[in-house]
């Protein structure tokens, strides 16, 4: 932490200069994990989203058939270093009021895109509020188009719009590429209706959309997008590290369970291919909470279970995996003795 940031921190205090506030405290915390303190950088991102600041709301209860108010209060999924600072940098764009307010987060389903949206608007201290494709899309003919000026007509009137994240959650809905439709006209219509939209959308208010479908998504739609991340950008080391994360987590939440994260990560590593953080943290928290609660490292061994199913016993098949006789033993409810008996008579053989 550089002696600026101690002083920005106080100035902005100071100022009461919340959104100032929390992005010195989000570059801190970003200082503190690309040194190492990975502990430290965690514990002051859960401070910065636990913050709750009281704010008026920007849409009154049943005001809208278009937006419903969403809760960010959820633990957000770690992301990698790449998209973090893509991250910081719409915080920078925010609070600098560069006129920069529309962002599209694309990437497969699990890559933490919505938690992200979540995310920026606990630090940025704004409501998020989610479109409603139900309500958007109507049968009848061109109403789909109607209902899209209708809904930014609704955003563009929000009394503080200083205050709200409006989030277009999968926008492929009605974003699709219009020449690969069933129905060019009606389509085309949305699509146009959306342009217009994004192209005259008040720039104090900030939009989120998220796509699982980028390469059907429509190319002059995404022009009109300040900014896209690609969420698709975790390597194979980022995906063990979040598995740690998660399960250091979920140690504070499941108290029976144990920590040993050497063995955990070599189980991770055991996947041919590691799911994103969405499933990844399904994963983990299913293997826990079926987890025998006498035992600490029961989880892992059901862990261990749920991804090589057919070698959990197979003693010699864990030995050549690289796992430890104690290991083997969380593994497979096996003594340490007898386990080293076997590999003994294997070797003899």
């Amino acid at each position: 932490m550089k002696k600026k940031n101690i002083v920005n921190l106080i100035k902005y205090y100071s100022e009461k200069n919340d959104i100032g506030f929390k992005q010195e405290a989000y570059e801190i915390a970003q200082n503190f994990d690309k040194n190492g303190d990975y502990q430290l950088a965690e514990y002051i991102m859960a401070l910065l989203s636990e913050a709750n600041t009281f704010t008026p709301q920007v849409i009154s209860e049943k005001e809208s058939d278009f937006l419903t108010k969403i809760d960010s209060s959820n633990q957000t999924l770690p992301l990698p270093d790449a998209i973090k600072d893509d991250i910081v940098g719409i915080i920078n764009a925010v609070g600098h009021n560069a006129g920069i307010n529309k962002f599209l987060f694309q990437g497969v389903p699990g890559t933490g895109k919505t938690e992200t949206a979540k995310q920026l608007a606990r630090i940025l201290d704004r409501e998020i509020y989610m479109v409603n494709f139900d309500t958007i899309i109507d049968s009848k003919l061109g109403q789909t188009s109607k209902n899209i000026a209708f809904l930014f007509n609704e955003i563009n009137s929000l009394k503080q719009p200083t205050k709200a994240i409006i989030l277009f959650d999968e926008i492929d809905a009605i974003a699709l590429d219009r020449t690969n439709s069933n129905d060019l006209r009606e389509m085309g219509r949305a699509t146009s209706s959306v342009l217009k939209g994004l192209d005259n959308l008040n720039e104090k208010v900030i939009l989120v959309a998220t796509t699982n479908l980028f390469s059907s998504f429509d190319k002059a739609l995404v022009r009109r997008f300040d900014y896209v991340i690609n969420f698709n950008r975790y390597t194979r080391e980022d995906l063990i590290d979040i598995a740690e994360i998660l399960v250091n987590g979920f140690i504070n939440q499941f108290k029976f369970i144990g920590r040993n994260m050497r063995l955990l990560k070599k189980i991770i590593n055991c996947m041919e291919t590691i799911p994103y953080p969405g499933e990844l943290k399904n994963l983990l928290k299913t293997s826990i909470a079926f987890s025998n609660p006498n035992d600490e490292f029961d989880y892992l061994k059901k862990l261990y279970n749920s991804i090589e199913p057919n070698y959990i016993n197979h003693l010699k098949e864990l030995q050549n995996k690289g796992f430890t006789v104690r290991e083997i033993e969380i593994l497979t409810n096996i003594s340490k003795s007898k386990i080293s008996r076997e590999l003994k008579e294997n070797l003899d053989e």
